[in-house]
């Protein structure tokens, strides 16, 4: 069933290029010229002569101005004279007429106001342009080196026309705020300093400079090595970010600074530093700063797995290049995506047991979600299990019996067929614990507690 009017070719093209055209007039023009684009389609469509007319000599009037300017009047109805005339619409000719508005001397000043407000903008534009490209050479005040000369065409009888040769001076614009007015350059020599979340404008001596910060990074890392407290070391890394931020660096210093403080939270289990740490990366990484995109881009993709956020999984997939693909961090995040989605939890914790780089830091926030879920699927179809199975099928290491027996007791699945056994001899009774799994599934992992960006 059709669910609505068929357009003919002709007229379609003719739409498309009127818009095309829409685009080189101010706003309050393009407005008037689609108000008028929806009477002419109505008509020929109520009329029934869409098929015959001929499209591509049919002239919007509200785009017929040589001038754009002289358009800019305010759709009102208080001085218009009676109703408009409506379209004429004939086999023969297609000659469309609106009425004109009738001005007077209130909107002849409001336009104006309007042409010197554009020109002020105009030349506000000029001007920015200028700023950016410092030996830009004006003629007759059209740029020569710029893309600012044809958005200002309608608008090249207001210039000031410059000298060839001259550059015209830069006229800084109020409402245009200079940062690098405001940035600032630090001045303390203290390797280390407590993160304290700023309630107030940075003061330059309580900052450090790059010089200062490359120093605390390598200090950083040598105490990491040689005490591993985390709390302290992950302070002393917020108050390094902090201090890059309130200056405004960004270099392949700043990525290799949140590099290393994601990897340092991911070894501790630190997920709302890490995603803290990635959320940036990934912007630094778009600025086309070196660092290890694709090691970060195998977490991100991991780290979605735990969030089970398949939407934007699916669409950060579907961005990926072929080339991205075939990157091995890469490549091995989405077998374990296509792993989880088809349910081959075999693959799953064969994939969690070589994972790459300190992608199975990640994994072990939700490995136990997946070994529940598979130990319910080979529950229903076996009556007994054998812990020797299932430390293998479960992505156990060889001398990793007593994490399997914890993970059963956990999970009131710890219900043998011979209680009296040997541990690596034990078999799981399937048929007591079936039920039991299904409901601390249910309640233990129907919820993922998503900490940070992701």
């Amino acid at each position: 069933m059709s669910s609505g009017p068929k357009f003919p070719p002709a007229m379609q093209e003719w739409v498309t290029s009127q818009f095309q055209k829409m685009q080189k007039f101010p706003p309050a023009m393009r407005d008037a010229a689609r108000e008028e684009m929806k009477k002419i389609i109505a008509h020929a469509y109520s009329t029934g002569t869409m098929l015959s007319i001929p499209w591509s000599t049919v002239q919007l009037t509200s785009l017929n101005e040589s001038d754009p300017l002289k358009n800019l009047r305010r759709k009102t109805t208080d001085h218009a004279e009676g109703p408009p005339k409506k379209v004429q619409l004939t086999n023969n000719s297609f000659v469309p007429s609106v009425k004109p508005l009738k001005t007077n001397v209130f909107e002849d000043d409001a336009r104006t106001r309007r042409e010197k407000r554009f020109q002020r903008e105009a030349l506000i534009e000029q001007n920015r342009n200028l700023n950016t490209n410092h030996h830009t050479v004006m003629v007759s005040g059209m740029s020569v080196g710029g893309s600012l000369g044809a958005r200002m065409q309608g608008f090249a009888h207001s210039h000031h026309h410059v000298p060839w040769g001259h550059v015209a001076e830069s006229v800084p614009d109020a409402n245009v705020i200079d940062w690098d007015k405001y940035t600032i350059v630090g001045r303390s020599t203290s390797i280390f300093k407590n993160y304290l979340r700023l309630t107030s404008d940075p003061d330059p001596k309580d900052i450090r400079p790059l010089s200062v910060l490359r120093q605390t990074l390598e200090q950083l890392k040598q105490r990491w090595r040689s005490e591993g407290n985390y709390n302290w070391v992950c302070d002393q890394f917020k108050s390094l970010r902090q201090d890059l931020t309130v200056q405004r660096i960004k270099n392949e210093f700043t990525v290799q600074v949140y590099e290393i403080h994601a990897r340092i939270a991911l070894e501790n289990s630190d997920l709302v530093e890490f995603n803290a740490c990635q959320a940036m990366l990934r912007t630094l990484y778009e600025l086309g700063l070196p660092g290890k995109r694709e090691e970060f881009l195998g977490y991100r993709i991991l780290y979605m797995l735990h969030g089970r956020n398949r939407a934007d999984l699916n669409f950060l997939v579907s961005q990926l290049t072929p080339q991205e693909k075939e990157l091995p961090a890469v490549q091995h995040a989405l077998k374990a995506h296509m792993a989880m989605a088809t349910g081959n939890y075999h693959q799953f914790f064969a994939l969690f047991l070589v994972a790459p780089n300190m992608g199975g830091y990640i994994m072990d926030h939700y490995v136990d979600r997946e070994r529940c879920g598979a130990l319910i699927t080979m529950a229903k179809s076996y009556r007994s299990l054998p812990l020797r199975l299932l430390q293998t099928e479960l992505g156990y290491e060889s001398d990793e019996l007593p994490k399997l027996l914890d993970f059963l007791t956990k999970h009131s699945a710890n219900v043998f067929t011979n209680p009296n056994a040997p541990d690596i001899e034990k078999h799981v009774a399937c048929s007591a614990v079936i039920q039991t799994l299904i409901q601390v599934q249910s309640q233990k992992y129907a919820k993922v507690g998503i900490k940070g960006s992701v």
